[in-house]
């Protein structure tokens, strides 16, 4: 009898231990969600510059990834693709999206109207889904106001020069005129003194 309540409990250890084996395989196996990482929340930049949008997902299965733009013009749909199979791009952004298969997306020649909100949604194959949010702050280089300070710069830089000769020539002409006056007034007393000599 204790020879048959061994054995039963050493198979009870072996059944327990396959079956939590077995448990702990198909956790593994039950589609665990997806992750998914923003590295950098807020993008600054200028007027045809590229940008990278950066992610980072992970999942066991397959993963369907999904990126659209909400700004005050309104909700438009970027691109769309299944990890190894198709890339959906929208047609407003044919020619300036470039699809990454961990998630990324990089947005040639941004204009003031690329700024706003970038919405990407990751979906697993069994259902579950894992949201990022990328803001997108694009600033105009101004060139006119560059070329008014310019043309401001040059223009008083003309009209410190026209005055820079305008005191030189006052200047000369005063010394002239000290001159002159220098001159008559020596004239004027050697007559004197001749008249003096002469009445003496």
């Amino acid at each position: 009898l204790m020879r048959s309540l061994q054995g039963c409990r050493g198979r009870g250890v072996v059944v327990g231990t396959v079956t939590l084996c077995l448990a702990a395989g198909w956790a593994l196996q039950t589609p665990g969600g997806v992750s998914l990482l923003v590295p950098q929340p807020n993008i600054n930049a200028t007027v045809a510059q590229n940008i990278l949008l950066s992610v980072e997902y992970s999942c066991r299965g397959v993963a369907t990834v999904e990126w659209k733009h909400v700004s005050s013009w309104g909700t438009t749909s970027i691109v769309e693709w299944r990890s190894g199979n198709y890339v959906n791009i929208s047609m407003v952004y044919k020619d300036r999206v470039t699809a990454f298969e961990n998630g990324s997306i990089q947005l040639r020649n941004v204009g003031m109207r690329d700024a706003g909100y970038y919405f990407v949604t990751v979906t697993e194959e069994h259902g579950t889904n894992a949201y990022g949010t990328i803001i997108v702050n694009v600033y105009e280089i101004i060139y006119e106001d560059l070329h008014f300070v310019a043309v401001l710069f040059a223009f008083l830089a003309a009209v410190s020069a026209i005055l820079i000769c305008l005191m030189w020539l006052c200047n000369k002409s005063l010394h002239l005129f000290q001159k002159k006056a220098t001159h008559k007034l020596t004239a004027s007393t050697t007559e004197e003194i001749e008249l003096e000599t002469i009445e003496c």
